[in-house]
């Protein structure tokens, strides 16, 4: 195990700028995951820290060793990639073996490691196997059986679940997780997906245009987003945004909408300077009713979509729209007209963004 620290890193192709000064450290053992839109230059940094990439700037050290300038055979990781690269000529145990041979291992380590990789990963029956006779899951355990062998410092997962459907990623995550249990070592893992990153991760950082918006564990981030691009990203549904103005009063202040509600916000809340802002407010933080309610928004029901144990309820209003969750199963159609109260609590205020 090793800790990983990346430092004011930077990358550049000709006068294109990718990455603007990257600062994460990783803790010993811990689960980290690189999560943005695409290109916002997850992959490429993880790539820098594998050496597949050159660094421009900075350093990027594992343990207490620069690796900048180190070939990726000699910074002692393992990386798994989306698209397993299995020898297909092999089996299950010689393409999990591989990486012991090209280092010259003896054949009896080599089978007892692969044993106990096949064993971690519930391969052992098919070791025998080739790739063309496994199903996606199981290829991608292969993949991940051939980073164990190596017993690296630090494992890099690149987008690994995203060839597979939506059932089988679920799975796959709760296995990896469980692996990083079993294990205990460092793993920096990049995703898309923000609820692999919200169900996986220790930390997350939250990445764009390469640069960090924001580091925290899942619910930190999910709870004190930084700001409106971070609360937008975690979670799902997305949180809502209505713009509008603020009003103060001594020491209250209300949240006018541009459509003229009018929401009182929470004692405590530090709303930004400025007259326009974005009100924020989770679909789960929105009680529905039928009946006119104080501190409401009033919006027409577009759209009903039952998933069993809730409900989602897309509802417009005059210049948006906003998307509620209701426990059970609310007789909600569409055309009808419904308030939506925001807990207050719950709600965020962020400047508006240019």
């Amino acid at each position: 195990m090793a800790k990983v620290e990346i430092v004011d890193v930077r990358k550049s192709y000709a006068d294109t700028h990718v990455l603007h000064g990257i600062d994460v450290a990783v803790r010993d053992g811990e689960f980290l995951v690189l999560v943005g839109p695409s290109g916002c230059g997850k992959s490429t940094l993880l790539r820098m820290i594998a050496g597949l990439e050159t660094i421009s700037g900075g350093e990027v050290r594992i343990g207490d060793t620069v690796v900048n300038r180190l070939a990726p055979k000699d910074r002692d990781i393992a990386m798994v990639f989306q698209n397993y690269a299995l020898y297909p000529n092999k089996t299950v145990a010689a393409n999990i073996g591989f990486p012991l041979k090209m280092r010259g291992e003896r054949a009896a380590v080599t089978r007892q490691k692969v044993e106990e990789a096949a064993r971690i990963l519930g391969l052992e029956d098919l070791l025998g196997r080739y790739p063309r006779q496994l199903s996606g899951g199981q290829r991608q355990r292969v993949a991940m059986g051939r980073a164990i062998v190596r017993d690296p410092k630090v494992f890099l997962f690149d987008e690994p679940l995203s060839n597979l459907d939506a059932k089988l990623r679920v799975k796959m995550r709760a296995e990896i997780k469980e692996l990083h249990q079993r294990l205990g070592t460092t793993m920096i893992y990049v995703t898309h997906d923000q609820v692999e990153a919200m169900t996986m991760a220790d930390r997350i950082v939250v990445m764009r245009s390469g640069r960090i918006e924001q580091v925290g564990t899942p619910l930190e981030l999910y709870d004190r987003p930084a700001n409106q691009f971070v609360a937008g990203f975690i979670g799902s549904p997305a949180m809502n945004f209505l713009p509008g103005t603020l009003e103060r009063n001594g020491t209250a202040t209300t949240f006018l909408a541009a459509q003229g509600e009018r929401i009182a916000l929470a004692e405590g809340m530090t709303p930004p300077p400025g007259g326009h802002v974005v009100f924020g407010i989770r679909p789960e933080h929105l009680d529905l009713s039928f009946t006119e309610l104080g501190d409401a928004f009033s919006a027409t029901v577009a759209v009903v979509e039952p998933t069993g144990a809730e409900t989602l309820v897309l509802a417009r209003y005059p210049g948006g729209e906003l998307t509620c969750i209701c426990k059970g199963r609310p007789d909600v159609r569409p055309g009808q007209t419904v308030w939506l109260r925001p807990h207050l609590q719950d709600s965020h205020i962020f400047p508006a963004e240019c």
